[in-house]
C-alpha cells in the first residue's frame, strides 16, 4: 500500500499517542483501583505505638482522667475513629465523627472493629476500639484523593502532548522519511534520498540508507549501461557479417573470396567479446577457478615481453623489463597472472604513439611484490582515470572494435588481480604517461 510521507507520519503520530493513553489510562485505573479497595475494605491502619502509651498513661495518673488532651495533641490518632473503654466496655472517650455515644454508656463490640486489650501490671485496664470509616467519610477521602488525581492526570495529559509534538519532531518525522523512501526506492525510484535529521542513530539510520541507494542507481546504471554496451559491440561484427553473407548469397561477393574471410574475423572478434564477457562475469561472481601456486613473477613478465616484441618493434617502441634484482615469487595462478600483464602491456602498446616507451619493473615490497608498467603517452584525463577499471571504458571513445579492443581487458585485470588478492591502480605520472601499479601477496588468502 502506498501512502504519502505526511500519512505515515500521522499513523506513527497515532502509534505514539495511543501508547501515551493507554498509559495514561493505567494509572489512573490503578488510582481508581486503590480507592476502591479502600472504601470496600473492612480494616483500618493498626497504631501499634499508641497501645503502650496509653498503658503508660493510665500507670502515670492511675486513671483516664484528661485523656481527651492526649488524642488531641495526637495528630495521627486525632483523624482515627476511635473508642476508649474502661475494664467493663463503658465509654470513656468516643472520638468518632458520626454516632458519638456518651461518656459512661456501654458499647458492644463489632466483628469489623479492632480491638486492643490495655493491660497495667497485669491488670485490664480498658479497651482501644478503632470503628473503621462510614461510608460518608470513605467517599469524602475518596473525592479528595480523586481530585488531585485529576489534576496530576490533566496535567500529564498536556506534559504528553507536548512531548508527542517534540518526538513527532525529532523521532517520529525522520522515522517516516525513512518508511517513505524505502517504499519509493521499492517501487524502482533509485534517485530517492533522505535528509539526515534526528538522533545520531537515525542520521546513521539515514546515511546508511541513502549510501544502499546510491549503490543501487549505480549498480542499475552499469547494468543498463553494460546491456547498451554490449548490444552496440555486437552490432558492428554481426553488421559487417550479415552484410558479408547477403552480398555472397546475392551474388555480388564470390562465396571463397577475402569477403569470407572478413566475415570469419568479425566472427573472431565477437567470440572474443563473448569470452571476455564471461570471463569478468565468472571473476566478479567469484565463480572463477584459481590454480595458485608459488611462481617466479619475474619469469611470466619475461614471457609477456616476448610475447609483444615483435608488435613494440612494429611500432617503433621501446619495451623493456628491468632485470636487475634476484628472482621474486608470489602465490598465484600463473595463467591468469599472465592474461594481466598480457591485458596491461598491450594497452599501453595499442595507445601510445609510435616511438614511444614501455617499461616494466618488479620489486620486493612488504609481505609481496609491486610490479608497475610505466608509458610515455599522454596519460589519462583526470576525470576519466576513476573509470579506467570499468568495463567497456576506452581511451579513445571514437576506436572502432577493430583497432579499440574488447574494452573489457582493464576491467579483466582488476578483477584477476583482486579475486587473487592483490591490488591495482592507475595514476598519471608527472612527466606524462600512465603507471600501472599490481601489488601482490606472498601468501594471498585463498
Amino acid at each position: 500500500m502506498q501512502s504519502s510521507v505526511s500519512q505515515i507520519r500521522g499513523r506513527l503520530l497515532f502509534l505514539l499517542l495511543r501508547a501515551f493513553v493507554i498509559v495514561l489510562f493505567l494509572s489512573f485505573l490503578f488510582f481508581t483501583l486503590m480507592i476502591g479497595y479502600f472504601l470496600t475494605s473492612s480494616s483500618t491502619p493498626v497504631p501499634f505505638p499508641f497501645v503502650s502509651t496509653l498503658e503508660g498513661y493510665y500507670l502515670a495518673k492511675g486513671n483516664w482522667d484528661g485523656i481527651e488532651t492526649f488524642f488531641t495533641s495526637t495528630k495521627q490518632l486525632d483523624s482515627m475513629n476511635i473508642l476508649l473503654l474502661d475494664n467493663e466496655q463503658r465509654v470513656i472517650l468516643d472520638r468518632r465523627s458520626e454516632s458519638v455515644l456518651a461518656a459512661g454508656s456501654s458499647y458492644a463490640l463489632h466483628r469489623n472493629d479492632v480491638v486492643f486489650n490495655l493491660n497495667v501490671r497485669g491488670e485490664n485496664v480498658g479497651y482501644l476500639v478503632i470503628t473503621p470509616y462510614s461510608w460518608t467519610q470513605r467517599f469524602g477521602i475518596a473525592r479528595a484523593i480523586i481530585f488531585p488525581v485529576g489534576i496530576i492526570s490533566f496535567i500529564l495529559a498536556i506534559f504528553l502532548v507536548v512531548v508527542s509534538i517534540l518526538l513527532t519532531r525529532r523521532f517520529v518525522n525522520p522515522l517516516a522519511d525513512v518508511i517513505f523512501a524505502a517504499r519509493e526506492v521499492s517501487s524502482g525510484k533509485l534517485n530517492t534520498r533522505i535528509p539526515m535529521q534526528g538522533p545520531q542513530d537515525l542520521q546513521s539510520l539515514s546515511e546508511s540508507f541513502n549510501e544502499m541507494a546510491t549503490s543501487l542507481e549505480r549498480s542499475d546504471r552499469e547494468r543498463r549501461d553494460m546491456l547498451a554496451d554490449v548490444a552496440h559491440e555486437l552490432r558492428t561484427p554481426l553488421s559487417v557479417i550479415r552484410g558479408r553473407l547477403e552480398g555472397i548469397v546475392d551474388g555480388i561477393y564470390p562465396e571463397n573470396g577475402p569477403q569470407v574471410s572478413m566475415a570469419l574475423e568479425q566472427t573472431y572478434l565477437m567470440q572474443r567479446l563473448v569470452d571476455d564477457l564471461r570471463l569478468l562475469t565468472l571473476v566478479e561472481t567469484r565463480q572463477l577457478q584459481f590454480e595458485k601456486r608459488e611462481v617466479n613473477v619475474r619469469n611470466v613478465i619475461r614471457t609477456v615481453i616476448d610475447m609483444f616484441s615483435a608488435e613494440a618493434q612494429e611500432k617503433n617502441i621501446s619495451l623493456s623489463f628491468d632485470e636487475s634484482g634476484g628472482d621474486l615469487f608470489a602465490v598465484l595462478d600463473p595463467q591468469r597472472f599472465e592474461q594481466v600483464i598480457s591485458n596491461l602491456v598491450g594497452n599501453a602498446i595499442r595507445y601510445i604513439p609510435e616511438g614511444g616507451r614501455v617499461q616494466l619493473t618488479a620489486d620486493t615490497i612488504a609481505n609481496g611484490v609491486q610490479i608497475t608498467i610505466n608509458d610515455n603517452g599522454k596519460g589519462i584525463p583526470a576525470e576519466d582515470l576513476p573509470y579506467i577499471f570499468d568495463r567497456f571504458w576506452r581511451k579513445d571513445k571514437s576506436r572502432s572494435r577493430a583497432t579499440g579492443g574488447t574494452g573489457l581487458g582493464l576491467a579483466i585485470a582488476k578483477q584477476l588481480i583482486e579475486a587473487q588478492g592483490g591490488t591495482i591502480a592507475a595514476r598519471n605520472l608527472p612527466e606524462g604517461g600512465l603507471q600501472v601499479v599490481i601489488g601482490l601477496k606472498n601468501n594471498p588468502a585463498s
